[in-house]
């Protein structure tokens, strides 16, 4: 373990990152029902960013924040695993969601549409748009602890630390899987993830730039991380 900080440059790493625990715990609050308490989510932030703090070891050659970042959204994600908050029906839902977009797309060659996934589950379309806006919260499958895996093992491995050979391969083969099949995602399905993602916009405000409700945004949302379920089947 790399520790040649003492406490006191320590301390100053944990007291300038303080409000990036602030707005990582904010931006996936956004999208976890209102059980989740924040603070929680913050407490849990603050000790990844402490771990963050005492592991960081700059010849990796990713910048502390960008480290300290995975950390925190992996200490926050872990916390929300913890939790049973989700109901099982909406599991189930989920399960079915994913099973019929693979089951459309295996026989269309193409995307599924919002129109043919809810024909395919005998319910209509707004009760279709009901089951994503839950699914939404859902930790069945989370995007967000798919990317907190890949950006653990990747970037000069900065977070694979003293994984064996084998299970780096694995990583990487997911990581060019993963990102094969967000490039493979219906356009605006992946413009939400990129400014969700990589932008770091709220559900508002990528309703603003897309012009259409946040509700909406959430369903694009979710219908994108479902696709992605269904198409990495053979990783689960």
């Amino acid at each position: 373990m790399y520790d040649s900080r003492g406490g006191e440059a320590q301390a100053d790493l944990v007291e300038r990152h303080a409000p990036l625990v602030k707005r990582i715990a904010h931006h996936l609050m956004a999208r976890l029902p209102s059980s989740v308490v924040l603070d929680d989510l913050i407490q849990s932030g603050m000790i990844g960013l402490l771990e963050a703090a005492r592991k960081y070891d700059p010849s990796k050659g990713a910048s502390f924040e960008t480290y300290a970042g995975i950390r925190i959204r992996g200490a926050i994600i872990d916390e929300v695993r913890k939790g049973d908050w989700t109901p099982r029906s909406v599991h189930r839902n989920s399960r079915r969601v994913a099973e019929c977009i693979q089951t459309i797309e295996a026989r269309t060659g193409r995307d599924a549409h919002d129109a043919e996934v809810a024909e395919e589950m005998g319910v209509s379309l707004e009760e279709y748009h009901s089951l994503l806006k839950d699914s939404s919260s859902s930790r069945l499958f989370s995007f967000d602890e798919m990317r907190e895996s890949t950006d653990t093992s990747a970037g000069e491995e900065v977070a694979s630390e003293d994984a064996p050979p084998d299970e780096l391969q694995e990583d990487q083969a997911f990581q060019r899987a993963l990102a094969e099949a967000i490039a493979g995602l219906p356009e605006r399905e992946q413009l939400v993830f990129a400014l969700y993602y990589d932008e770091e916009l709220n559900l508002k405000e990528i309703g603003q730039v897309l012009g259409v409700s946040e509700s909406r945004v959430s369903q694009i949302h979710s219908q994108a991380a479902l696709r992605l379920r269904a198409r990495l089947e053979s990783w689960r």
